[in-house]
């Protein structure tokens, strides 16, 4: 049994509801995970109340030193937690150490948290007056995070928070809960007080017991574009500070210029990778004629080479789906790209895998002759399907890019340092690659996207990621000079 883990240890309740884990790779249960209840999940918030009292006054000092021994252990078992997120999760192991190690970047990133505290400081702004600024945590706050990156994601957000004062509960994915788990011990072992730092599993309920619980401050969440809508109404209805991550439909254009290996390599890796289970893959190529005949070429010769299969094996490039309900879902939407009229250029469920026949396959899938209406263009399918769109002229491109409702991420290829820097000032979605597919920023800087693809008006990380977790504050100060009519406090008066 997976279970909660609050006040610093394992959680000691019982649960009256759980759910199953699944190994992806062979369609077996492989654990069961307690489900937190309305009551569960205010208790821990509870808790977490008490330790952010004390959490809040721990020294500067102190909270770096929590943090880099927490780097420490991070980076010594960064290979434990890697083949934990594959066992649940089925994305290669090379895949999952790609995520440690984005994770582990915004550990360092807080590791700096006395400078990103550091506030301001006017002298004499009047008459023997100072101003200072201050910033300050929050409380308690709650992390919401999906199945896709059951590490990083929780890595995004929970190393800030409580490196600025704050106390934590995540709720993680129900789907690959031993990552999230497995940090949590880390922490505690890394002299973390008990209680800053709470896990509780579970579904929908255990999400709006957060959402509701008055003392919650502030929710950070990372999903699907309806669930993100969902947190954000709940959420700041009832008064909390939220920023939800929602999904995304990332356009990749190739320009006439590109070098088209370079785009047929990126387009394969950006969006077959972790088998398309990622906010920021691929899932359509805009190819500006007259490329697209040859570019559609090269991207198929390059997936007959992809090994699909069980990703602690030797060779596998590309694992199976997190269920066999995902997996049956993406399927649907490559028989909706048929029935559409798209040509499949590569059928992904004639897949043979290297694998155990019961895991949840889906080869890469590559449809050419894609149009704006199909719904393998409009939906995000979350898979390995990568959709070919193809346009006349950059504007076409361009046009087609920013009418799309997300904004999350997207790229463009092309030799052309003009063209590149026009499309990064016009196009408007919040991320964006110049011959790079997948365009996500180091921990310094801020992830996030624009339109339906963000609720609220801060990103993940980076200084923005700083600003979310605490407060300011302003402090406007006199103290009285004897030399000017002041009280005498013992000092020597000057003549």
């Amino acid at each position: 049994m997976i279970n909660h883990f609050v006040g610093g240890a394992p959680w000691t309740g019982r649960s009256t509801r759980r759910g199953d884990v699944y190994d992806p790779a062979t369609g077996k249960v492989s654990a069961e995970v307690a489900f937190a209840s309305t009551a569960d999940v205010a208790a821990a918030v509870d808790v977490a109340t008490g330790a952010a009292r004390q959490w809040r006054d721990a020294s500067l000092a102190r909270r770096t030193a929590v943090m880099f021994a927490f780097r420490q252990l991070l980076h010594a078992r960064r290979d434990e937690l890697a083949a934990a997120i594959t066992a649940e999760h089925g994305k290669v192991l090379s895949d999952a150490a790609g995520e440690v190690q984005r994770g582990l970047e915004v550990v360092e990133y807080a590791c700096g948290i006395p400078t990103l505290l550091r506030g301001g400081f006017s002298e004499n702004v009047s008459t023997e007056v100072d101003s200072y600024s201050l910033r300050q945590p929050l409380g308690v706050v709650a992390v919401i995070s999906p199945f896709n990156f059951p590490a990083m994601v929780p890595l995004w957000f929970v190393p800030i928070a409580i490196a600025c004062g704050n106390a934590v509960v995540l709720k993680p994915s129900e789907k690959d809960p031993s990552a999230p788990t497995l940090l949590a011990q880390w922490f505690a072992e890394a002299g973390l007080p008990p209680g800053v730092f709470n896990v509780v599993h579970g579904d929908a309920e255990a999400v709006d017991a957060l959402l509701d619980h008055a003392g919650v401050r502030a929710v950070s969440f990372v999903g699907s574009t309806p669930v993100a809508r969902h947190v954000y109404q709940r959420g700041t209805a009832a008064g909390k500070r939220v920023q939800a991550l929602g999904g995304a439909k990332n356009h990749m254009v190739v320009l006439p210029d590109a070098d088209l290996d370079l785009a047929a390599d990126a387009a394969v890796s950006a969006g077959f990778g972790s088998a398309g289970e990622r906010c920021m893959a691929i899932s359509v190529v805009v190819a500006v004629e007259p490329v697209a005949d040859e570019l559609v070429a090269r991207i198929a010769a390059r997936l007959d080479g992809v090994r699909t299969g069980d990703g602690r094996r030797p060779g596998c490039e590309m694992g199976p789906l997190v269920t066999g309900a995902h997996r049956d879902r993406v399927v649907s939407y490559v028989k909706a790209g048929v029935d559409a009229g798209a040509t499949a250029v590569v059928d992904g469920r004639t897949v043979e895998p290297d694998g155990e026949p019961g895991g949840f396959w889906l080869g890469p899938t590559l449809f050419d002759h894609v149009t704006p209406e199909m719904s393998i263009y409009t939906d995000e399918i979350f898979g390995p399907v990568l959709s070919v769109v193809r346009v006349a002229s950059y504007d076409e491109a361009l046009a087609l890019v920013n009418a799309n409702p997300y904004g999350n991420g997207t790229a463009i290829f092309t030799n052309d340092g003009g063209a590149a820097r026009r499309f990064q000032h016009e196009v408007e979605v919040g991320m964006v690659g110049v011959n790079v597919p997948i365009p996500v920023p180091m921990a310094y800087f801020s992830f996030g996207g624009w339109k339906a693809s963000l609720f609220g008006d801060t990103h993940a990380h980076g200084r923005e990621g700083v600003h979310f977790f605490t407060r300011g504050k302003v402090v406007t100060s006199r103290w009285l000079d004897p030399r000017h009519g002041g009280v005498n406090l013992g000092f020597p008066t000057q003549s």
